[in-house]
């Protein structure tokens, strides 16, 4: 049981504004297994103040050298590696994530991201000199923005948060980190981190806490910045605030990408299974850029839906802490209602449930859904149209490449993907004519080094890549 009872602001361990709390309870077993405080308003207004000091400090973060900068971040990434095991618990405990998963994403790819950052920044240059068109010469400089509100989901609380500290902080902004209200305990080791690796006090400051702060975080008159990952309702309501305030913003959204299978893909699951779940699957399907949408040729269609009810149904579900299990629990009772909601608009729609459609057997505590194949699904469907963010896949039939693609494009969303063959240069050509802002080929895993994002309803911006930091700058140019 963990229980923490002061905020992280100002670089220091500080009492509340007021005496409510954030309880957490497991997805797992459904018992309480600790408690925050909950950040009000009184408490945002101290961290964006305490961020607001430690950036115009004439001395402070903004105006260290990329090296010094750098080697806080890799002391930073070596606190939190320190910290990896307590990581994993804590997020597997509170989001249903199993353990493996945990302990290779989580608990490492934090670390992994503040490393490469401070390497980028080690070998990049921040102001540059040319010759001025009518004259003279012009140095054009890269400088930190300034505070970012960054906001961060339940899925991969520690990961994404760092897909926003990492960059901002090699470009020399600092922050006010929002983890959402499911995900909380896991906040107290980053903390403990950042106490550790010498980054200097209000440079990071956390408020845990729902909605209403968020939206008070967002429209806060001294941030410069917001950098968003959840759903694309918030992310639009994000994206009118700081249209208005003329704030930039980062928006990664939601998704419902598509798996295309093409006819010459191999099926064997013991060749393509492990990957086959990681891009469909993974973290219970609690995942936005995974293939929930599996496109499938029609003249293979049969063999397609029996490799995936063979996938589904090989899963072990269990705890997430159990580390045999690939399947956990949904993040909260709440989310298991959405899940079982599109089962059954699924199932009143016509769609097909070949496996799954309910809760597991032997599973009387957590909130646990059994991973659900519908078969013979219409692209113009709910389940094929809408964001689960559940173990739900939908095999939709296509007669021929074109046909894929046309499927492939008829969404809302585009933030991942993955198309299935064995010709890699079929699969090059395919990907080009999807619209999406990622996609694997036969897998699926995003890559630090490359820009990771979505096109229409799944965001606005980038993040990862040396790219990302430049969406933490802005440009000055001076006339010399």
């Amino acid at each position: 049981m963990t229980h923490h009872d002061t905020l992280f602001i100002g670089g220091e361990w500080i009492a509340p504004s007021s005496n409510q709390t954030i309880t957490v309870v497991s997805a797992s077993t459904e018992e309480v297994i600790g408690s925050v405080p909950e950040a009000l308003e009184a408490d945002v207004d101290a961290a964006v103040d305490a961020a607001r000091r430690a950036f115009d400090d004439p001395n402070g973060w903004a105006t260290w050298s990329p090296a010094d900068r750098a080697a806080a971040m890799e002391r930073f990434a070596d606190a939190l590696e320190r910290r990896g095991p307590q990581v994993a618990q804590h997020v597997s405990a509170q989001n249903g994530m199993p353990i493996a998963i945990s302990s290779a994403y989580e608990a490492a790819f934090p670390a992994v991201l503040l490393r490469y950052y401070a390497g980028v920044i080690k070998e990049r240059t921040f102001e540059e000199e040319h010759p001025h068109m009518m004259g003279g010469t012009t140095v054009v400089r890269q400088e930190p923005l300034g505070v970012v509100g960054a906001i961060v989901p339940w899925n991969f609380p520690q990961s994404l948060a760092a897909f926003k500290y990492a960059p901002a902080l090699a470009a020399g902004c600092t922050l006010v980190i929002k983890p959402s209200p499911e995900t909380v305990l896991d906040s107290i080791e980053l903390a403990e981190a950042i106490r550790e690796s010498g980054i200097p006090e209000g440079v990071v400051n956390i408020v845990p806490g729902g909605r209403e702060v968020g939206a008070y975080l967002v429209a806060h008159p001294r941030v410069d910045k917001i950098s968003f990952t959840g759903s694309t309702a918030a992310g639009r309501m994000i994206g009118e605030t700081c249209g208005r305030l003329l704030r930039p913003v980062t928006l990664e959204l939601g998704g419902k990408s598509a798996a295309i299978i093409l006819d010459d893909a191999d099926l064997d699951l013991a060749k393509i299974g492990q990957d086959l779940f990681g891009a469909t699957l993974l973290n219970n399907g609690q995942t936005c850029y995974l293939g929930t949408r599996v496109l499938a040729p029609r003249s293979r269609y049969d063999e397609v839906v029996d490799t995936f009810a063979a996938l589904a149904g090989s899963l072990k579900i269990g705890n997430a802490l159990d580390e045999t299990t690939q399947i956990g629990p949904m993040a909260s009772d709440r989310q298991r209602d959405r899940v079982e909601g599109y089962i059954a608009k699924g199932k009143a729609e016509g769609a097909r449930v070949v496996v799954g459609g309910g809760r597991p057997s032997g599973q009387d505590k957590g909130w646990f859904v059994e991973p659900t194949i519908f078969a013979d699904v219409d692209n113009n469907h709910t389940i094929a149209q809408e964001e689960i963010f559940g173990p739900v896949l939908s095999l939709i039939p296509y007669t021929d490449d074109a046909d894929a693609i046309r499927i492939a494009n008829d969404s809302d969303y585009g933030l991942g993907g993955s198309i299935w063959t064995q010709d890699r240069e079929r699969a090059l050509g395919v990907a080009r004519r999807v619209q999406t802002g990622t996609i694997g080929v036969n897998h699926y895993l995003p890559d630090p080094s490359s820009p990771f994002g979505g096109v229409k309803a799944s965001g606005l911006g980038r993040e990862l890549s040396p790219h990302a930091i430049s969406h933490y700058q802005q440009y000055k140019s001076i006339f010399a």
